[in-house]
């Protein structure tokens, strides 16, 4: 992990603690993070739904997966 020192707006921070109902401003920011990273992933995947033609089954995914 990495400690730094930044300026953020304490309302902001704050706000998000309250909403995300943690205790500490550096969960907050954390959270806040990740939640940002994982809807950017999420675009990325919904902009190609449909685009990307799969010929699998269940029992070959299943395989797949388990192959590792």
């Amino acid at each position: 992990m990495t400690r730094m020192t930044i300026t953020i707006d304490e309302t902001l921070v704050e706000e998000t603690r309250k909403a995300l109902k943690v205790r500490t401003k550096a969960e907050a920011i954390r959270r806040a993070l990740e939640e940002t990273l994982r809807r950017r992933r999420l675009e990325r995947v919904l902009h190609h739904a449909g685009r990307v033609a799969l010929e699998l089954d269940q029992e070959r995914l299943r395989r797949l997966r388990e192959e590792g």
